[in-house]
């Protein structure tokens, strides 16, 4: 782990720590790479839950609740899959926050709407009412597959460093 991805982690560990928040992951085309960099921290059970690895479209239905009819309308890459894969993360964890990612990572499949280095990234938060805030951000990163996957975990990581010291 970079030095800069360790001192991120380290600092939004401080973060949940702090406002009692725990996390969970779901990805897909970063493989476990978020929930890998949370758990190479020590003590990093006492705010992060849980991950799911969900690369195939089953996974994505059987483990977090997407529906069968947004992955035939949007495809797995897309802002809502990401969206349902964040929310149902919530709903099959403990964690008050989640992150979904899923992407083309390649150096294949890709398509001219969605090119190798599309991902898509779900967020979720649960508030005190048990109801759920959900953010979708759309990226595109140049590079090779590894560059893909790292950029969308530098990503994630400074998005949720920003959910954490702006909405929370």
């Amino acid at each position: 782990m970079s030095q800069n991805i360790q001192q991120l982690t380290q600092h939004l560990a401080s973060l949940l720590l702090q406002k009692s928040i725990r996390v969970c992951t779901a990805e897909s085309c970063t493989g476990g790479l978020i929930a890998k960099t949370f758990t190479d921290l020590a003590g990093s059970s006492e705010w992060f839950d849980r991950g799911f690895v969900t690369y195939s479209n089953q996974s994505k239905v059987d483990m977090l609740g997407v529906q069968s009819v947004t992955l035939q309308k949007y495809g797995a890459v897309s802002e809502e899959v990401a969206s349902e894969m964040a929310v149902g993360a919530l709903q099959f964890s403990q964690s008050r926050l989640a992150i979904a990612v899923t992407g083309i990572a390649g150096p294949g499949g890709g398509s001219e709407t969605k090119p190798v280095g599309t991902v898509c990234f779900g967020f979720a938060l649960k508030n005190d009412a048990d109801e759920n805030k959900v953010w979708v951000k759309q990226r595109w990163f140049e590079g090779s597959r590894s560059q893909v996957r790292e950029a969308s975990l530098l990503f994630a990581l400074r998005h949720i460093q920003s959910l954490l010291t702006t909405s929370l």
